[in-house]
C-alpha cells in the first residue's frame, strides 16, 4: 500500500478546505499544521455574517478592473491564510513554528501576518504575482516551497 507523504496529505486537504469560499474570483484554501496536527484552516470570503458578492451583485475587484496581486485593501474577502490565523487566535492556539499550506502562493499582506504569527515554512500550489511578498519571505528567512517542486524531489 502506498500513502501520500504528509505534504501531498495536507495539501490535498487545501483543496477540500477551498472548497468551501465563495470568492468569484479565485478560491484559496488554507492549513496550519504542527508536529503533523492541523491547528486550523481557512478559506477566502467575505467575514463572518457577511454577505457574499454573488449575493451584492458580484466582485467589487471585477468591477474595478483590479488585476490580480493588486490593491488587496480593496476586497470583501478575508484571505484563506488570514482566516486560518485568526481561527488560531480565536481559539487560543500557537501557530509559533508552524507550517502553512495553502493553495495559492501568499500576497505581502499574509506574508507579513504569517511572518509575524511565527510562521517557518510556507508549502504552495500555484503562484501569485507579489514580488515584495517573495522579497519579504526571504528576507524573513522563511522556507517556502512550492508544491510541485516536492512531488519532483519525491519522484527522483
Amino acid at each position: 500500500m502506498e500513502r501520500p507523504s504528509w505534504d501531498e496529505y495536507f495539501m490535498q486537504i487545501t483543496e477540500l478546505v477551498k472548497e468551501r469560499s465563495t470568492c468569484l474570483r479565485r478560491k484559496v484554501g488554507a492549513v496550519i499544521v504542527k508536529n503533523k496536527r492541523i491547528l486550523t484552516t481557512g478559506y477566502n470570503g467575505p467575514p463572518e455574517g457577511f454577505k457574499h458578492c454573488d449575493e451584492l451583485g458580484g466582485c467589487i475587484r471585477d468591477r474595478l478592473h483590479i488585476p490580480s496581486g493588486q490593491r488587496q485593501e480593496l476586497s470583501r474577502a478575508v484571505h484563506a491564510e488570514q482566516n486560518a490565523i485568526v481561527q488560531a487566535a480565536k481559539m487560543g492556539i500557537s501557530i509559533d513554528g508552524g507550517t502553512i499550506y495553502v493553495t495559492n502562493h501568499p500576497c505581502v499582506i499574509c506574508t507579513k501576518m504569517l511572518i509575524n504569527a511565527g510562521i517557518k515554512r510556507i508549502v504552495y500550489k500555484e503562484g501569485y504575482p507579489d514580488e515584495l511578498s517573495k522579497e519579504m519571505l526571504k528576507e524573513g528567512d522563511i522556507e517556502v516551497v512550492q508544491f510541485s517542486d516536492l512531488v519532483k524531489d519525491s519522484e527522483d
